[in-house]
């Protein structure tokens, strides 16, 4: 199991900035895709970034242009650099871990962080 810790979140007005930050319990080596979720109140989880072990990204269509999920491999944390946010990227972020075996496809994900933008 993989252990995630996020952290950055907090109250920006609409066309700031903020980094948030997923701290992760074992080398990024390891892990075969690192991402970036957000679930909206009264919405469902969805995928916002993410990056393979390959260094691939791909990013939903609202956030493209603004959005950037890095890593830093000698710290074992993924990045996710938000500018010019806007009040409907309000959500809880979540960082998500997927490690594929032979056998299995396990997530693990962190806690979430609140990211509140106001207009």
């Amino acid at each position: 199991q993989v252990q995630l810790v996020e952290s950055g979140g907090g109250l920006v007005q609409a066309g700031g900035s903020l980094r948030l930050s997923c701290t992760v319990s074992r080398s990024l080596f390891s892990i075969n895709a690192m991402g970036w979720y957000r679930q909206a109140p009264g919405k469902q989880r969805e995928l916002v970034a993410i990056m393979t072990s390959g260094n691939r990204t791909n990013y939903v269509d609202s956030v493209k242009g603004r959005f950037t999920i890095s890593r830093d491999n000698a710290k074992n944390t993924v990045y996710l650099q938000m500018n010019s946010v806007k009040p409907e990227d309000t959500a809880v972020y979540y960082c998500n871990a997927r490690v594929v075996s032979t056998t299995a496809i396990t997530n693990s994900w962190g806690q979430g962080t609140q990211v509140t933008v106001s207009s």
